[in-house]
């Protein structure tokens, strides 16, 4: 999900370079080539231990950690959009088209359904919680980015959508907002939780910035199926006419609040660790340092598209340093998690020597 994240953000770079556009291509690839790695190396591990598969379902860490496949599907899905569109025929658009209708079914029913095991099996106490609670609505969460990414590069290519596409806008809209509305539940429960428990101990702490990601996504989605009102919405929608610049307006103010509490989010996460820059505090390296990643992207997407409608050369500019420091972070995480499992603190069994 992080290296498909980073790809995503490269590409929204305002400022376009060849060089920049290999770079976003070679995450992208990378994050595909990273999928099927796992998909494989899960697959053995569920036929190396039988009922392992069903028993993930019901385990109080690894159940909420399932929504990560389908999410990982949708960030390739929006890679796609954004490096193959541009640079293939209208067959792959209008394929990405029918993908859509049958992503946005499998969200629901995967979102649903996670929800709904999680409720009939498990017990999640509420000195618990921490924002990975909000992680079985996180497939709903990036239907908005996908229809919005698949208009901009219809539109940037110069085909033509063959389905709906005010359809396909308000559906993304709908099953976004459902998705951030869960989420908003969820993050009251937690300022609830840190009210009165404090923040989360040392090894949950990157968890936190799981908070950011459901308004961040939100609002880059919203943003940027308002932006391009104009190319969705009929002249005389529900017997308005002219209404394609009401709705981008109403989008983008809507956008506006969801990016703020986004941007609040993160200075709170980053507060959150500043005790460890003193000398002797550190946090155990644990799967939950991507928090530090994908979360982020979703802020820095929104900020990109909010520089882009305002035409904001300095939002533009922030968006573009913290993409640069979000790709080293990448990094630096990757580097540590490969070390990590190459000295068998990561991924391997807790009796083994």
């Amino acid at each position: 999900m992080s290296t498909g994240g980073v790809a995503s953000i490269i590409h929204n770079i305002h400022w376009h370079a060849s060089w920049i556009r290999g770079i976003g291509l070679f995450f992208f690839l990378l994050n595909i080539t990273l999928f099927i790695i796992n998909c494989i190396l899960l697959v053995i591990r569920f036929r190396l231990n039988p009922g392992s598969f069903i028993r993930s379902f019901t385990d109080q860490v690894e159940s909420l950690f399932i929504p990560s496949f389908f999410v990982s599907i949708t960030v390739i899905l929006i890679n796609i959009c954004q490096y193959g569109i541009p640079s293939t025929g209208p067959w792959l658009l209008h394929t990405m088209e029918v993908i859509f209708w049958i992503h946005g079914i499998v969200s629901v029913c995967a979102s649903a359904g996670l929800y709904l095991i999680l409720w009939s099996t498990l017990i999640f106490p509420v000195h618990t919680m921490t924002p990975t609670w909000v992680f079985p609505a996180y497939p709903l969460l990036l239907n908005a980015p996908f229809a919005g990414n698949l208009v901009s590069a219809a539109s940037a290519s110069g085909y033509s959508l063959s389905l709906h596409p005010t359809a396909m806008a308000l559906g993304a809209a709908t099953l976004q907002g459902t998705g951030c509305l869960i989420a908003f539940m969820i993050s009251a429960a937690f300022i609830y939780r840190l009210m009165t428990q404090k923040l989360p101990r040392d090894a949950q702490r990157p968890g936190i910035f799981m908070s950011i990601g459901p308004y961040g996504f939100t609002a880059a989605g919203i943003a940027q199926l308002g932006n391009q009102a104009e190319i969705i919405i009929p002249t005389n929608y529900i017997g308005v006419s002219n209404i394609a610049p009401i709705i981008k307006v109403v989008c983008v103010l809507v956008s506006l609040w969801l990016w703020g509490l986004a941007m609040w989010f993160f200075v709170v996460c980053v507060g959150a660790l500043w005790k460890y820059l003193r000398a002797g505090s550190s946090i155990p390296f644990q799967v939950t340092w991507w928090s530090f990643v994908f979360p982020n992207t979703a802020l820095i997407t929104a900020t990109d598209v909010m520089g882009e409608i305002f035409d904001s050369n300095g939002l533009r500019i922030f968006a573009c340093a913290m993409t640069i420091a979000i790709t080293i972070v990448w990094a630096i995480i990757f580097c540590k998690m490969i070390w990590a499992m190459k000295t068998r603190k990561l991924l391997w069994p807790k009796n083994s020597t």
